[in-house]
């Protein structure tokens, strides 16, 4: 009985906690793509003298939305890991092998990996547009320096 509490525990922590850390990261990440959009669009050139401070101020967050694309994969990839390693562990202390329960727990587990999937190709894409955004603000700076 304790085993099997222990077990039960420990698959609501992968459904809660790397689920949740996931959940939050997609979360992060979109909340600071809109942010990024919406201050793009109000940046005002003239207010900058330096290119170099332009640069500080449209890259901020975007460092951030990258590692959340770059980790949410290893994120879920641990717990597809964490959820293999319960469903051996539930298998040998059954002693049995029953292929039903065998199948179930393996798709619980790559459920963490496919939400890692899902996170980190928005995350990546919404790093690439702010990222070619910010270039575009820059070229702008650079030609309207050129001008005067």
């Amino acid at each position: 009985m304790e085993k099997e509490n222990w077990v039960n525990q420990a698959e609501q922590a992968l459904d809660y906690g790397v689920m949740g850390i996931l959940i939050l990261m997609s979360i992060v990440a979109l909340w600071l793509f809109i942010e990024r959009m919406m201050f793009y669009k109000s940046i005002r050139l003239d207010d900058y003298e330096s290119r170099d401070l332009l640069e500080l101020d449209l890259s901020d967050n975007l460092s951030t939305i990258s590692a959340i694309g770059a980790n949410a994969p290893y994120v879920g990839l641990l717990g597809t890991v964490l959820g293999i390693m319960i469903t051996f562990y539930t298998l040998g202390d059954v002693g049995a092998v029953d292929a039903k329960k065998i199948m179930v727990g393996l798709a619980l587990a790559l459920k963490a990996t496919a939400l890692g999937l899902i996170v980190a190709i928005p995350a990546i894409s919404f790093y690439t547009i702010a990222l070619r955004k910010m270039e575009r603000i820059i070229a702008h700076f650079d030609a309207d320096n050129e001008k005067s």
